[in-house]
């Protein structure tokens, strides 16, 4: 509540020349009463508003300097959507639908039990380390795709996903997705799995232990209130790491630091193994780009990667049911 002062007799001004009648005592009890009625009327208003939780300002909470604010979602957010079963040829005319010959294969259900997952030879930093796998210990056909960084907010793409009912994971970087984390809101209600690629996508193997907490674990945090989920899946930027950055995943809550075998973009695959295929229980890397990196869109890259799956036997898999 402002107070109004009285511009009449300040201190250097004119006194002002209208006569004044003396104040009655009944009018200073009044006046006193209005004014305490007032007071106690602005102190007893609710203080907070609508998402700011018992008076609590929120506004900025888990800001970096120089970001724009933005509102917390809830703590936990409702589990995905259950996927609608669709029949042989509903599959096929979805698949027509988005520029695909043949429907994508459907994986097999995933195992009671999660298989022991290891770091290949190219990538072990020593025993008593969480494992970095490039692939999951599997006899089946299948995949797992997963989605990096988060620059790229394609609406088309989580059509797209939707539609053909398709697996994956995103691994995000919070320099990369901040703007707008309710799209990867909008593509975890679709069965996605968010998992932590670091706050800004750093060399971890050129960094020290502090900063190390701070890229993992800070991110871990800003993930668990952003989606609603905390990761248990971490993956080092550039896939380079050493045995410290494993112990550090693994006191933030990480149980795996997946790898990659193949790499996909808008118009190409590129193969880790000599004879240019899938192996089983590979794990295929690509990144949310656009035409500007790609020279092609989202929906062309997962396009590029369910005709080569398809064409190999293979069908994609939820990697998390697995690892």
């Amino acid at each position: 509540m402002r107070l109004i002062r009285n511009d009449f007799g300040r201190r250097g001004g004119a006194r002002s020349s209208i006569r004044r009648r003396p104040v009655r005592p009944l009018a200073l009890v009044l006046t006193a009463v209005l004014l305490l009625a007032v007071g106690v009327a602005c102190a007893t208003r609710d203080g907070s508003l609508p998402g700011t939780g018992d008076g609590q300002n929120m506004a900025g909470l888990g800001q970096r300097p120089g970001q724009a604010h933005r509102q917390a979602p809830p703590p936990q957010q409702p589990p995905p959507v259950p996927k609608v079963k669709q029949s042989p040829e509903q599959r096929l005319a979805a698949a027509q639908r988005w520029g695909l010959d043949e429907a994508p294969l459907v994986a097999p259900p995933p195992p009671k039990g999660k298989p022991e997952l290891s770091t290949p030879e190219w990538a072990d930093k020593g025993s008593g380390l969480i494992p970095a796998p490039a692939s999951v210990p599997t006899t089946e056909k299948i995949a797992f795709l997963t989605i990096d960084d988060g620059a790229a907010k394609d609406r088309e793409f989580l059509d797209m996903v939707r539609e053909l009912q398709v697996p994956l994971s995103a691994f995000l970087t919070d320099e990369s997705a901040a703007e707008d984390y309710g799209y990867f809101r909008d593509l975890h209600a679709l069965g996605v799995s968010v998992q932590n690629h670091t706050l800004r996508h750093p060399q971890l193997n050129h960094v020290s232990e502090d900063e190390k907490y701070n890229e993992i674990c800070g991110q871990q945090e800003i993930l668990e209130r952003e989606i609603g989920v905390r990761p248990t899946l971490f993956r080092p930027p550039f896939g380079d790491f050493d045995a410290e950055t494993l112990a550090v995943a693994e006191d933030c809550g990480v149980r795996a630091a997946p790898l990659w075998n193949e790499e996909a973009f808008a118009d190409r695959i590129d193969f880790r193994h000599d004879d240019q295929q899938f192996h089983p229980g590979d794990i295929i890397l690509t990144h949310f780009n656009g035409p500007r990196a790609w020279g092609g869109t989202m929906c062309d890259m997962l396009r590029t990667v369910l005709r080569k799956l398809t064409e190999q036997g293979y069908a994609l898999a939820r990697l998390e049911d697995y690892a």
